[in-house]
C-alpha cells in the first residue's frame, strides 16, 4: 500500500511540472473588445473575448483585471460569464511538446509570487502533444510554480470543508504493456 501511495503522490507532483521559464521575460500582448485604464492605481479592466499572450502562455476569458506594481510585476484575475469558463495553456519545460492546460470559472495569477489559483469547476491537465498524461479536477486548485507545489481543495474558497465537493486525479501509465515509456515509438 505504501508503494501505491508513493507512486500516486509522485505522479501528482509531476502534474506540477514547471512552466516555460522564458515566458516571464517576454512582453504581454492583450486583445479585447473594451478597455478601461486607471494609471494612478495601475489597473486595467478588459472585457469581451480577452486573450492575453506572453511567450507560450495564452489566457482566455470574458473579463480580465490586470494590475501592475511599480516594480513591473503583473497580476491578473480572469473571469467568465455565467455558464462559461476561463482557460489557459502554456508550454512546460523539459521537452519539445509538453503542455499544461487549465480552466475554471475564475483564474488568478500573480507574477511576483508565481502563484496560480483556479476557482470553481477547476481542471488542470498535462499533455504530451495532444495526449493527456495527468489531470486534476476540483472546486479549487492552487499551483506554486516556484516551489512546484499544488493544492486541491473541496471548496471554491480554497478551504476543505466537511461535505464539500470532490476532486478527481487521473494518472496515465508511464509505460506500455511492453515496458517501453508511454508515447515512445515501438
Amino acid at each position: 500500500m505504501k508503494k501505491i501511495f508513493a507512486a500516486v503522490l509522485l505522479s501528482l507532483l509531476s502534474l506540477t511540472a514547471s512552466a516555460e521559464r522564458a515566458d516571464s521575460l517576454k512582453q504581454a500582448v492583450v486583445e479585447y473588445d473594451t478597455l478601461d485604464v486607471d494609471e494612478v492605481s495601475g489597473t486595467r479592466i478588459l472585457t469581451g473575448n480577452v486573450i492575453l499572450t506572453r511567450g507560450t502562455l495564452v489566457l482566455k476569458a470574458d473579463r480580465a483585471l490586470l494590475k501592475e506594481t511599480p516594480e513591473g510585476y503583473m497580476s491578473v484575475t480572469l473571469t467568465a460569464n455565467a455558464g462559461k469558463l476561463t482557460n489557459f495553456r502554456q508550454k512546460r519545460d523539459g521537452g519539445p511538446d509538453l503542455w499544461i492546460e487549465g480552466q475554471a470559472e475564475r483564474i488568478e495569477y500573480d507574477e511576483r509570487s508565481e502563484l496560480v489559483r483556479l476557482y470553481s469547476n477547476a481542471l488542470v491537465k498535462e499533455l504530451e502533444g495532444s495526449r493527456m498524461t495527468n489531470q486534476i479536477t476540483g472546486p479549487f486548485i492552487s499551483y506554486d510554480n516556484r516551489r512546484e507545489v499544488a493544492a486541491v481543495r473541496n471548496d471554491a474558497s480554497g478551504q476543505s470543508k466537511v461535505g464539500g465537493g470532490r476532486g478527481t486525479l487521473i494518472l496515465s501509465p508511464k509505460r506500455t504493456a511492453t515496458g517501453s515509456p508511454a508515447g515512445s515509438a515501438q
